[in-house]
């Protein structure tokens, strides 16, 4: 398991070890003592999956204190693009994002620790999309920023035409007008 800094500290893209023949593959998606020895101390407690068809883009979310939520995720079946972005008020990648591929093939994880909005769109036919929490979902602290805010200049890999959102999603605050709750 190779754990892979990004330009944003924090943010890791975690490559497992796949072990594959004739018959298909093995992989260990988490390993506690791992994570912790590269990362920090995590208590994961939910573990969440969704399936999307193309064109889906779901965020950019975050749960506000104190339900806040650090997440592992990864993409088991399809492609995504996946985003990261910093929301931490005093952070020296503040409004900085980490966008990275994650597909059922190249089984990379990517993790996004609290004070960070997160955020995925839909590259192939169908996607299905799973991700370890370390906080219980609570909707009235549910938040998010609007997925085309100028100021983050996200690249999503699709056509803006293509973009299927969620009610929900088409009204999320644009980042200028964020007042994060998150400090660095």
């Amino acid at each position: 398991m190779k754990f892979i800094k990004t330009e944003i500290p924090d943010v890791y893209i975690i490559e497992p070890s796949v072990f594959g023949d004739n018959r298909g593959y093995f992989l260990e998606s988490f390993n506690l003592q791992k994570f912790e020895e590269n990362v920090h101390e995590i208590k994961f407690v939910q573990d969440n999956e969704s399936k999307s068809s193309k064109g889906v883009l779901r965020g950019l979310h975050f749960q506000k204190p104190p339900f806040n939520q650090a997440k592992l995720v990864r993409c088991v079946e399809g492609k995504v693009i996946d985003v990261a972005v910093d929301v931490r008020k005093g952070s020296p990648t503040y409004g900085k994002h980490v966008a990275v591929e994650l597909t059922g093939e190249n089984k990379k994880q990517l993790f996004v620790p609290r004070g960070f909005a997160h955020g995925f769109s839909v590259l192939s036919e169908t996607a299905v999309f799973a991700y370890k929490v370390d906080n219980t979902y609570a909707p009235e602290y549910d938040f998010g920023i609007r997925w085309n805010d100028k100021d983050l200049n996200i690249n999503w890999g699709l056509d803006e035409s293509e973009v299927r959102l969620s009610e929900k999603d088409k009204d999320l605050t644009f980042f200028k007008d964020l007042d994060s709750p998150f400090n660095y």
